[in-house]
């Protein structure tokens, strides 16, 4: 049971779930959904029904079993095998891309990090989602997972489980520094009171995606955007990373970073660092998302952290960047793409409807930590059993905001971590005009990244 984009899960296999969980949810998948190569083709020749070909992100074998119970669901009408991903984000894209471009009809379905759906869609490697089909998969669901899914104005892809950031806080720390998280707190709040207990705050600032999610959250949270024109083409895309949110953004980062309050590991710290950090006897506060409870919950388990760390625990909204402004916390997850070459679209659909069923996304929020996009499975009690804070996982994705919807976001994630990094060297006043430069300048072909 963990959560993710960038956290562990999104490019990578989730801590905490347990053996004999994993081991169920396999062979109950093996029963019917077959994993096959990446090279295989879903022709659906021969005898039986047609064979759709699901690509799928690493997990801990919750969309195979989605895939085992879908195919018995259509009575026939299709069967549904599992084909395995790279674990990095990247690479699924790069895989994707590549069979795409060459019109691969053996691509029925693909499980897509939300980053990349603008760019295979403006290249036309997703086929259009039906009107019903669109209207069907949107009801019930988190504003981020919709907004992660769409492109152009236009849902293009199906979301499928969505997932967020919280801030997470050590209660103690917490009643010592006087600060009460019944209400909203800012970063400002947060870095003092951690500063004033001498203890570390735990943020990613690696030199890695989770640092382009960071920025993003607080460009966001203070009102402004880092594209202003996302659907631009890439010499005509403008940056508001000059702005008063980018610059109060940058202020955050900097301060953290130079103040030491991030802790030693701060330019090498992911979502796995930062949780090891936070579980520490200096831990405070920490912004990551929801695997963190049920990796706590596994370790106290396996006798590796004791039952006091994980009763000291609490959680409620990322921190305000800006006083009184609403939050925008990061959104990660998956959406499920239809492949434009596939030779079963209308099949690929129905399946793809099936495997967002509010009671599948429960019962992988359950199986794989993965948190739903339907605010329907929130109510099931095996969801509230698993995750306490369910119900600010789902206020939080109401208010989420993906990253930058661009075809170019390779480009413009890449140049963050290369001029936003390390986190001490971030200033206020200067970071904001040196990463528009650099990142104007790739995006126009005079400079590479």
């Amino acid at each position: 049971m963990t959560g993710t984009s960038k956290r562990p899960s999104e490019g990578r296999i989730d801590e905490g779930e347990t053996v004999h969980r994993r081991t169920r949810a396999l062979a109950a998948a093996l029963a019917v959904a077959t994993i096959v190569p990446l090279a295989a083709c879903s022709t659906g020749e021969g005898s039986g029904p047609p064979v759709l070909t699901w690509y799928i992100n690493p997990d801990n074998g919750g969309q195979a079993a989605i895939a085992a119970s879908c195919s018995e669901a259509s009575g026939g009408a299709y069967r549904i095998e599992t084909s395995l991903l790279p674990r990095d984000a990247a690479a699924q894209r790069e895989q994707l891309a590549r069979r795409l471009a060459a019109k691969d009809a053996s691509i029925d379905l693909m499980s897509l990090d939300p980053p990349f759906i603008p760019e295979l869609s403006e290249a036309g490697f997703l086929a259009p989602v039906p009107e019903d089909v669109a209207t069907a998969t949107t009801q019930d669901v988190v504003q981020g997972a919709i907004d992660g899914s769409t492109w152009k104005g236009e849902l293009v892809a199906i979301p499928f489980w969505a997932n967020t950031q919280l801030l997470w806080y050590r209660k103690s720390v917490a009643q010592a520094a006087g600060l009460d998280l019944t209400q909203p707190v800012t970063w400002d709040q947060i870095v003092t009171a951690a500063q004033d207990q001498d203890k570390y705050l735990a943020v990613q600032g690696a030199k890695a995606e989770s640092l382009t999610v960071w920025i993003n959250a607080l460009v966001e949270s203070g009102g402004g955007q880092i594209l202003e024109n996302p659907e631009a083409p890439a010499d005509e895309l403008t940056l508001g990373l000059e702005t008063d949110a980018g610059r109060n953004a940058a202020r955050i980062i900097g301060e953290i970073g130079s103040s030491g309050v991030g802790g030693p590991g701060l330019p090498s710290e992911d979502e796995a660092a930062s949780l090891t950090l936070f579980q520490g006897d200096k831990g405070s506060f920490m912004v990551n998302w929801p695997f963190v409870w049920s990796s706590t919950l596994g370790g106290v388990d396996a006798g590796s952290l004791d039952q006091a760390l994980l009763d000291d625990i609490g959680w409620t909204l990322y921190p305000q960047a800006v006083e009184g402004q609403e939050t925008r916390p990061p959104y990660g997850g998956i959406s499920i793409g239809v492949g434009a070459f596939s030779e079963h679209t209308d099949l690929s659909y129905e399946a793809a409807q099936c495997i967002v069923s509010a009671e599948n996304q429960a019962s992988y929020m359950v199986s794989d930590g993965n948190p739903a996009a339907s605010t329907a499975a929130y109510d099931d009690p095996a969801v509230q059993e698993a995750y306490p804070m369910y119900d600010v996982i789902r206020q939080s994705l109401e208010q989420a905001a993906p990253r930058p919807q661009t075809p170019f976001y390779n480009e413009v994630s890449t140049g963050l971590q290369q001029t936003w990094y390390p986190p001490a060297s971030v200033t206020e006043d200067g970071t904001p005009v040196t990463s528009t430069e650099f990142i104007t300048a790739v995006l126009r072909g005079e400079r590479l990244l």
